[in-house]
């Protein structure tokens, strides 16, 4: 049995979607999480999995993408503290997409069943989840706008003011500073250049 997790990322994002009492909090604190470090680049999960968990982003920053045909990676989204990337994995038996760290960072994995378990028992807690996908729906809509309609500077652009605004919501930007290590190829992938 692993001992409870470091949750004020995750209340940090769930209070920023919907009012999250002490109770639910504390609920949210207990659930049983793996944590470990990953390095940058590591590939988290994968296209064609059958994952029984879901991870949360605790630090660093992840990044969804899938493969052309021809083996070209188009990241479709980008993941920051507080994130549930694969929640959506807990209704849908093999995964769609890949994920990947983008930096050093760490992460952790929630059992489906513990997820179940509490969207059951908390009701606000299922609200809360059931909003932040919904919120990464709406951005996956933009993203799908964002490669295919605008230039490459108002791509870049977009991209870039996401991150910042994500950034600074989960409480990773300091004096107006964030950790972003983000390469031109991966950079090129995201905005489809």
């Amino acid at each position: 049995m692993c001992p409870a997790f470091s949750s004020d990322v995750l209340i940090r994002k769930l209070r920023g979607i919907v009012e999250i009492s002490d109770d639910d909090a504390a609920a949210l604190g207990s659930l049983t999480v793996q944590e470990k470090d990953v390095p940058a680049n590591r590939d988290i999960v994968l296209e064609g999995d059958r994952p029984t968990n879901s991870f949360i982003v605790l630090d660093g920053v992840v990044c969804s993408y899938k493969h052309t045909g021809a083996g070209k990676r188009q990241i479709t989204s980008f993941f920051v503290a507080g994130d549930l990337p694969d929640l959506h994995g807990i209704h849908l038996s093999v995964m769609d997409c890949s994920f990947s760290s983008m930096m050093p960072g760490r992460l952790g994995s929630i059992p489906h069943s513990a997820l179940r378990r509490i969207c059951e028992q908390r009701p606000r807690v299922a609200t809360a989840f059931w909003r932040s996908t919904l919120i990464d729906a709406a951005i996956y809509r933009e993203w799908v706008t964002n490669v295919g309609r605008r230039d490459a500077y108002a791509r870049t652009a977009h991209m870039l003011c996401e991150l910042i605004v994500r950034l600074r919501f989960a409480g990773r930007i300091e004096d107006h500073v964030a950790d972003l290590p983000i390469t031109q190829a991966a950079l090129g992938d995201a905005v489809g250049l």
